[in-house]
């Protein structure tokens, strides 16, 4: 019998697995890689009586390969709040989707777990910019403003972290990352002791330093529209600075554009955080794109769509 564990290398994916192997230690093969990178459950080819456990990687994209892995009579359990499509019918699933806009992996996953570790489940909240189901879910910890902060300085970071073309592109790979982290059963401990944090949060910060110094190439009362030089440190930022853009201007929505090379970009687009809808819909239209009503993105924007997309983008979220 053999184990994989098949996650999101963002923070969400990686606080979900941190949750589950600590109240369920397991020796599994891990399998992820950048945020964008969600096509996993393919790499694994499974037999009868192995475990499969699959978090924060949409359904819809992984169908083939699920079916394959049910039909080889592998075990599976999938936890994800992106759009599912169709989700397979079969004794070997046991799957826990909710794509409603306030719920992100860890949570599902710790609901599952009835709060065994929310700290972790917290810190994955921050991470997806759920601000305010992060505070809701950290109700019972009866934390201070400033232990609040820190969880959430965390999740920003972690989830900074998996934003990349390529895994050359992170600080960390997420598989590291998660290895680094799962000794700590409680974040703050990490938080305190870990220079790996340290690294993390040096480099998110010039990486920062470096986006707010961009203006918008469109900017209206509805969105505003970044493009980013190719660098890495815009390949790495996108998600992050569009998050908090998101906070700063509620009503607003936002899509950072980052050249990646042979006239091609990588879209983040986040929905105004005061009506979390449209970024998945807006982001399907073109091809490598998906995601959720709140945050979505495309993979690989050619250049020649990109006046599509921008119309498209007005279109989508004109009040």
């Amino acid at each position: 019998m053999a184990d994989y564990d098949i996650f999101n290398g963002d923070a969400d994916g990686i606080c979900a697995l941190l949750q589950l192997r600590l109240s369920e230690p397991r020796d599994a093969k891990l399998i992820t890689g950048v945020k964008r990178d969600i096509d996993l459950l393919k790499q694994v080819t499974a037999n009868a009586g192995d475990r499969v456990t699959v978090l924060d990687v949409s359904m819809d994209k992984n169908h083939g390969a699920l079916v394959s892995t049910l039909q080889a009579g592998a075990d599976v359990i999938y936890f994800d709040h992106h759009f599912p499509g169709e989700i397979p019918a079969s004794d070997n699933l046991s799957a826990h989707i909710d794509t409603d806009a306030e719920v992100c992996t860890g949570l599902l996953v710790n609901k599952y777990l009835n709060g065994a570790h929310l700290r972790w489940a917290v810190t994955a909240a921050y991470g997806d910019n759920l601000h305010k189901a992060a505070v809701a879910a950290a109700t019972p910890l009866d934390l201070s403003n400033d232990e609040l902060s820190q969880l959430e300085e965390l999740g920003t970071l972690l989830n900074y972290n998996g934003y990349g073309a390529t895994v050359d592109d992170l600080f960390f790979a997420p598989d590291d990352l998660f290895k680094k982290l799962l000794p700590y059963e409680n974040p703050f401990d990490f938080i305190a002791s870990d220079e790996n944090f340290k690294a993390l949060k040096q480099g998110f910060e010039q990486d920062m330093a470096n986006a707010k110094a961009v203006a918008p190439s469109l900017e209206t009362t509805d969105c505003a529209l970044y493009m980013f030089p190719e660098e890495s440190w815009s390949r790495r930022v996108g998600g992050v600075y569009g998050n908090e853009l998101a906070r700063e201007n509620p009503d607003r929505a936002h899509a950072l554009l980052s050249d990646i090379g042979n006239d091609c970009y990588q879209v983040s687009v986040r929905a105004p955080i005061n009506r979390r809808d449209g970024a998945d819909e807006l982001c399907r239209q073109f091809d490598t794109g998906g995601g959720r009503k709140a945050a979505a993105g495309v993979n690989k924007l050619p250049l020649a769509e990109l006046d599509r997309f921008k119309s498209a983008f007005e279109a989508q979220f004109k009040a």
